[in-house]
C-alpha cells in the first residue's frame, strides 16, 4: 500500500482526535455554552455518518463481497459485519457507567454546580473518551485508506462529535482545580486515542489486507457510525437544543454528503 495514502489517513485521524482540544478551548474561553450551535452541529454530524453509511459504504461493501462470493452469501457477510460493528461499539458503551459516559452531556453551567465530583468526573471522562475514541480512530483510518473522498466528510463529522467531548473533560477539571492548562492538556490528550487506534489498525490489519477484509471493514465501520449517530449524536443534539434544530442539522448533513458523493465519487 502507498505510504503517502497511509500517512494521509493517519493525519486525518489525528486531526479528528485532536478536535477535543477545540472543545476544551471553547469551554475555557466561553462563559456560556452555545447549545443551539452544538445541537445543530451534532445533528449535522449524524446526518453525514448515516447517509454515507447507507448510501455509499454498505453498497460498496456488498459489491466488493459479491466479487468473491455468490449474491446471497455476500449479502449475509455484509449484514453480519454491519451488526458486528454495532455490537462492538454498543458493548463498549454498555461497559462505561452512565455517570462517567462522555456522551451523557451537560452544559458548562450545569457542570459548575456539582463541584464535589468535578475532578473525579473529569479524569474518568477523559479515560472513557479514550475508550470510545479508539474504534472511531480505526474507522477513520480504514475509511481513508479505502476512499479519501469519503474520509474527508467523515473526519469533519467525527471532529465535530469530539468537540463536546472536549468540553466534558475540560470543564470539570478546570472548575475543580482552577488550572486552565491542566484542563486543556488532559482534554487534548484524551483525543489521542484516535490516532492510537489508527496505529493499531495499521500494525495488525494492513498485513492481512485483501478485498474481502476491505469489504468487511467497510460494513463494520458503517455499523459503528450508525450506532454512534443514533445512540450518541442525535440524543445529545436533542438535549442541547430544540428538536427541530437537531433534525435540521441531520437533514443538512445528509444533503451535504449527498452533494459531495454526487460531485466527487
Amino acid at each position: 500500500m502507498d505510504n503517502q495514502v497511509v500517512l494521509t489517513a493517519f493525519l486525518l485521524t489525528l486531526l479528528a482526535g485532536l478536535s477535543t482540544g477545540i472543545g476544551s478551548l471553547i469551554s475555557l474561553i466561553a462563559k456560556h455554552t452555545n447549545t443551539n450551535f452544538l445541537s445543530f452541529s451534532l445533528g449535522l454530524s449524524a446526518g453525514v455518518m448515516i447517509y454515507v453509511s447507507f448510501m455509499e459504504m454498505l453498497p460498496k461493501s456488498l459489491d466488493m463481497l459479491s466479487e468473491s462470493f455468490d449474491g446471497k452469501t455476500a449479502n449475509l457477510y455484509m449484514i453480519l459485519a454491519l451488526f458486528g460493528g454495532i455490537a462492538f461499539i454498543a458493548l463498549i458503551d454498555f461497559l462505561v457507567p452512565k455517570s462517567s459516559n462522555p456522551h451523557e452531556m451537560h452544559s458548562v453551567e450545569e457542570m459548575k454546580n456539582n463541584k464535589l465530583r468535578l475532578k473525579h468526573t473529569g479524569i474518568i471522562t477523559a479515560l472513557t473518551i479514550g475508550i470510545h475514541n479508539f474504534p472511531e480512530g480505526i474507522a477513520t483510518f480504514m475509511t481513508a485508506l479505502n476512499s479519501f473522498e469519503i474520509a474527508i466528510p467523515i473526519t469533519v463529522a467525527i471532529a465535530i462529535h469530539n468537540i463536546p467531548e472536549g468540553i466534558a473533560v475540560a470543564v470539570p477539571i478546570y472548575h475543580a482545580t482552577g488550572n486552565r492548562k491542566k484542563a486543556f492538556w488532559l482534554s487534548f490528550l484524551s483525543g489521542l486515542a484516535e490516532p492510537v487506534g489508527a496505529i493499531i489498525a495499521y500494525l495488525f490489519l494492513i498485513r492481512f489486507w485483501n478485498p474481502v477484509l476491505d469489504a468487511l471493514i467497510l460494513a463494520i465501520i458503517s455499523g459503528v457510525m450508525i450506532f454512534i449517530s443514533l445512540d450518541e449524536l442525535l440524543p445529545s443534539a436533542e438535549k442541547y437544543g430544540k428538536h427541530h434544530l437537531s433534525i435540521i442539522g441531520l437533514i443538512t448533513g445528509m444533503v451535504i454528503m449527498a452533494i459531495s458523493l454526487y460531485l466527487f465519487i
